[in-house]
């Protein structure tokens, strides 16, 4: 078998041929090779019969052969036209098929070298004395081997058709996965930098204003205060917008290492404290260290983002004077963290969606993409723990529950 290994910088990786190849070659016994349109054999040749065992031992297939020549012509006849070509070398027949992706000719798979009929021993000389075999060899191997008759040749040419586009339909679909992947690549380093950027700059300048400039406006200072908070939810939108892109790819990574809960929870409930006050919404924890006597292996400041948001969550869907509970314990084997809110609760049917990527509550003041939850969920399972919910209905508030393992 001859085959040549293709560059490094080229955009088909010709091994994928080569099963295939092989197996239509030991189904049909005709010889299959795959050329690129510049004319080198990249797969083959592959034989599957006792008559093209033999004809591989010769010259045929050499970089100087006659049969490498023949191939060749009906390499550049596919390249220049894009149609199937066929050839004979005395009795035996050639035939090639264009590989095509996105309608443009990348490669050409020829097949092949059987009679079509019952040879003869003259006629076998002649081939024998192109390839340097013993004609009464080749005619002793050839009057042993079934003729593949016209009908024959073009019900396996058929065949293969089919197995070629197939191969190049996954190949094209491989090739959008690609570029779909590249687009997205693009998209969120677009996403962090020209809108991450100015958000950022926007935000320390409504700072520097209520900060340095004395005596404004009543109204101004309420302006920019409102400013403040809107700026903080589009540069949140556009985090969650990141996190969930690489959840949904699998690119979100942690990196643990030794943290006390306690402070995790507090760093947590400090986010969300001024929110909770504005309602006049008390969170009461349990136990009253919140956890401080708890060290474990964990991503600290992404755990904080999981209960930050169930924080906000529980305070934005809370009405005023309500309460939250954050209850942490231990359980065998693992560390529980509880967070039960006296707010609107969930409908059992919306229960089983509650995780799902742009999720919205559509009442009291829903805000966001609704992609919070969605990214706790996975940012828990990082941790191989896991992150539900429960609520008894309408109006009877709702407890999500992390389970960590010790």
């Amino acid at each position: 078998m001859i085959t040549v290994s293709l560059p490094a910088s080229s955009p088909v990786d010709w091994l994928d041929w080569d099963t295939p190849l092989q197996q239509f070659a030991a189904a049909t016994g005709l010889v299959t090779s795959a050329f690129d349109t510049i004319g080198v054999r990249r797969i083959g040749p592959k034989t599957g019969s006792r008559l093209t065992d033999l004809l591989a031992g010769s010259s045929l297939w050499s970089e100087e052969g006659v049969g490498t020549a023949l191939e060749r012509t009906l390499v550049e006849s596919c390249c220049a036209d894009g149609k199937p070509a066929s050839a004979q070398l005395g009795g035996l027949r050639v035939c090639a098929l264009p590989l095509l992706l996105r309608g443009e000719v990348y490669g050409v798979v020829v097949f092949g070298w059987r009679f079509a009929d019952f040879s003869s021993p003259l006629e076998c000389e002649r081939i024998a004395k192109q390839i340097g075999l013993s004609g009464y060899v080749l005619w002793n191997e050839v009057r042993l081997d079934a003729p593949v008759s016209e009908q024959r040749m073009g019900t396996y040419s058929a065949l293969l058709g089919t197995l070629v586009s197939t191969l190049d339909r996954q190949r094209e679909t491989i090739d959008d996965l690609t570029r779909v992947n590249r687009t997205r690549e693009l998209f969120l380093a677009t996403v962090s930098h020209e809108m991450r950027t100015p958000l950022s700059a926007l935000s320390m300048r409504i700072e520097l204003m209520l900060r340095t400039i004395p005596d404004l406006p009543p109204k101004a200072i309420s302006g920019l205060e409102a400013m403040r908070v809107h700026v903080r939810q589009e540069a949140g939108m556009v985090d969650d917008l990141i996190d969930a892109a690489r959840t949904l790819t699998g690119q979100m990574s942690i990196t643990r290492a030794q943290v006390n809960l306690g402070q995790v929870v507090r760093d947590a409930i400090s986010t969300v404290e001024t929110f909770a006050h504005t309602k006049a919404i008390r969170m009461l924890v349990t136990p009253s260290d919140y956890g401080d006597h708890i060290l474990l292996e964990a991503d600290g400041r992404r755990l904080q983002q999981v209960i930050w948001n169930l924080l906000f969550n529980a305070t934005k869907f809370t009405p005023e004077g309500g309460v939250i509970r954050i209850a942490i314990g231990r359980e065998p084997g693992r560390i529980a963290i509880d967070i039960a809110d006296s707010g609107q609760g969930i409908e059992p049917d919306d229960l089983p969606h509650v995780f799902g990527a742009f999720t919205l509550q559509q009442d009291n003041n829903a805000t966001g993409l609704g992609l919070g939850l969605y990214i706790a969920r996975r940012i828990v399972e990082l941790h191989d723990g896991t992150l539900s919910v429960s609520s008894a209905g309408r109006g009877q508030g709702a407890t999500f529950s992390i389970r960590l393992p010790v």
